[in-house]
């Protein structure tokens, strides 16, 4: 069993198609089907249940890729490995960010990432919190930027910074007030996101007094949200690095909210516990602090990538 030849069962399995996988791995079709049989025939088991409209693992074939993932991830540390002996920032680097965080990010990073750093190559995916600690766990991204809380046992957790929540009224909102309380939810139409507006710290109060606004819907997207706002009424939350997307006209519609615990969602950065690429997330982390303001960077965030980058240190 080659090398390459986990990456083409790790491939089949990501995609659960021939011909996605044949055109990432750049083969045929015929080709990665044959080299999959031929595989299977060596091995002496069935990796794969091949039917007309669906690629999926045996129980066998689970086993086998979760430790193709293993194995391709311990190779790749060799080089990862001679880089930063090196001092170098090269290689490649894929990023798992939530939906709701990337907007205001992810613009200005891939700008001056790839302006200042020629020999990375960077790959972005947009996903859940919990879909992006599964894939640093299985080792199809580098690192995750997601809402905080998001721990396991192999991953490492870097508290990055805090975002205040702000709420968006209509015109017509009888909130005209200039903070906003919690307490005033009654009589009003009250507009959540789920995925950003009710985790941990993300406007804790307001999800748990759902049930007292006339009516509630749950938007895909915070842009989404104002534009219902705006046509139906009522009010929503949105975080603070939105309010250079509004208008001057809406801007004129945002109220503060007191109290600092209901207001806020914080970010991490995350990366798994044998991560040895410090320049890497150094790198990252550089031109990310020159995107979000200062006053909402953690202030434990450096303590604990002084002890990352200890620790990275020891496994060469």
């Amino acid at each position: 069993m080659t090398l390459q030849q986990l990456k083409y069962i790790i491939a089949i399995d990501r995609y659960r198609n021939f011909a996605k996988a044949a055109a990432e791995l750049d083969v045929t079709q015929p080709t990665l089907s044959a080299l999959l049989l031929k595989l299977e025939n060596e091995l002496g088991v069935r990796l794969f249940e091949r039917s007309n409209k669906s690629v999926r693992p045996t129980a066998t074939g689970e086993t086998v890729i979760r430790q193709a993932e293993k194995i391709l991830s311990q190779t790749e540390l060799i080089s990862e490995t001679i880089s930063e002996q090196k001092g170098e920032v090269s290689g490649s680097l894929s990023i798992g960010i939530g939906a709701s965080i990337a907007p205001y990010l992810m613009p200005w990073f891939i700008k001056k990432y790839t302006d200042r750093y020629l020999n990375v190559r960077l790959t972005v995916n947009e996903m859940r919190g919990d879909m992006t600690i599964d894939s640093l766990r299985l080792g199809k991204i580098d690192i995750g930027i997601a809402i905080s809380g998001n721990t396991s046992q192999e991953t490492i957790e870097i508290p990055f910074y805090c975002e205040p929540f702000h709420v968006y009224v209509a015109n017509d909102c009888l909130l005209k007030m200039p903070k906003f309380n919690p307490a005033d939810l009654l009589h009003e139409k009250m507009w959540i996101m789920k995925e950003s507006q009710c985790m941990r710290e993300s406007a804790f109060s307001f999800c748990k007094t759902r049930s007292i606004g006339r009516h509630i819907y749950e938007a895909g997207s915070i842009e989404t949200l104002i534009r219902i706002v705006d046509i139906n009424g009522g009010f929503t939350i949105i975080p603070e690095m939105h309010l250079p997307f509004l208008t001057d006209a809406q801007r004129e519609n945002v109220r503060p909210i007191e109290g600092e615990y209901v207001s806020r969602r914080c970010v991490s950065i995350y990366i798994r516990k044998d991560f040895i690429r410090y320049r890497m997330l150094k790198s990252l982390i550089e031109i990310m602090l020159s995107i979000i303001p200062n006053k909402m960077i953690d202030s434990n965030m450096h303590n604990k990538i002084a002890l990352i980058s200890k620790n990275c240190h020891t496994l060469y």
